[in-house]
C-alpha cells in the first residue's frame, strides 16, 4: 500500500503488467491466431455464442465499465441488425484496444482485417491472451480484481431511505 501525505493508506489500483522490450522487439500474442481448438470449449462458446466471448474480453480490457453484459448486447445487436456481416467492425477496435494494454504493435488495417475475415479465431486469440495474463474470464473484470485485492472491498452501503 501507498502511503499518501495524509497518513492513510491508499489501496493502489491494478493494472496489468506490460512485459518489458528491449530495443526493436516487439511482444505479440502468446498463442497463434489459429490455436483455437487448443481450448475446445471456448471454441465451441465462441462459435455459438460470440457475443459472450466478446463481452468478457470487452469488459476486462474496459476495465468493468461497461459489463460483459452490456458489450455482449451490443454485439448481438450488430450481429442481429448486419446480419452477422457487421459485429466484427465493433470487435476489431478491441483487438487494437487490448494490444495497445499489453505493448503489442498496433495495427488497426491488420486487425481489422482478421476480425472481417477470422472473428472466431481472433476473439479466441484475445480471450487466451487474457487468460494468459492471468485473469479468469468467467470472473469478469470485477470479480478478478476482488480476487487480486481480497479485504480491499468498500464496506456495503445501505439501501434506501430508512427512519
Amino acid at each position: 500500500m501507498k502511503q499518501p501525505a495524509t497518513g492513510i493508506p491508499v489501496a493502489q489500483t491494478y493494472a496489468p503488467q506490460v512485459p518489458h522490450q528491449q530495443r526493436g522487439q516487439t511482444v505479440d500474442f502468446s498463442t497463434g491466431l489459429c490455436d483455437c481448438f487448443s481450448d475446445c470449449s471456448l471454441c465451441c462458446l465462441t462459435c455459438w455464442c460470440p457475443c459472450i466471448t466478446f463481452g468478457r474480453i470487452a469488459e476486462i480490457v474496459d476495465r468493468g465499465t461497461p459489463s460483459c453484459g452490456a458489450s455482449g448486447a451490443v454485439y448481438a445487436l450488430l450481429m442481429a441488425f448486419t446480419a452477422g456481416s457487421g459485429q466484427w467492425i465493433y470487435s476489431c477496435t478491441y483487438r487494437s484496444k487490448l494490444k495497445g494494454l499489453y505493448g503489442m504493435q498496433v495495427d488497426c488495417c491488420g486487425d481489422c482485417c482478421i476480425h472481417c475475415c477470422c472473428s472466431p479465431c481472433a476473439l479466441c486469440q484475445e480471450y487466451r491472451e487474457l487468460e494468459h495474463r492471468g485473469y479468469n474470464m468467467a470472473l469478469g473484470w470485477h470479480g478478478n480484481m476482488e480476487k487480486q485485492n481480497p479485504g480491499m472491498m468498500p464496506p456495503p452501503v445501505a439501501g434506501g431511505m430508512t427512519r
